[in-house]
């Protein structure tokens, strides 16, 4: 199973708050908090969800099918990241859910190379007709 990204995000969180209690990090040594405040990563991970049980719901679906789900999760996640002021998508971060949405196509027996190709592109390109993060 693809892991969201935004599991990671709450895993660097809750290192940070563990080694801050057992005295190993000072406060001003941590930024994961505020990389990552809990309604900026619930918004994403809803995107995320969607996307995951949308492409989970296909069946033999066809490159139209597949291009306008990701684009939904796409610009489900402009949205994310264009209302959370003060917080958005990072290079890891992007990299981050690329990876994930590869990985849940990929799980889903999506040929993303095939894909891609009817389509003049490649791979690493599916998302980058709508993203804007």
């Amino acid at each position: 199973m693809a892991k969201r990204p935004t599991d990671t995000w709450r895993e660097h969180v809750a290192e940070e708050i563990a080694e801050r209690a057992a005295g190993l990090r000072r406060v001003e040594d941590t930024n994961f908090a505020a990389l990552y405040p809990e309604p900026f990563v619930l918004a994403t991970e809803q995107v995320l969800t969607s996307f995951e049980n949308e492409v989970r719901g296909f069946d033999a679906p066809s490159d139209e099918e597949v291009f306008a789900a990701i684009r939904r999760g796409v610009e489900g996640l402009n949205n994310v990241d264009g209302t959370h002021d003060d917080h958005d998508y990072d290079t890891i971060e992007r990299e981050e859910l690329c990876e994930f949405i590869d990985g849940v196509l990929s799980e889903a027996g999506i040929d993303l190379d095939g894909l891609a190709a009817r389509r003049g592109i490649e791979r690493c390109e599916i998302t980058d007709e709508w993203r804007e993060w």
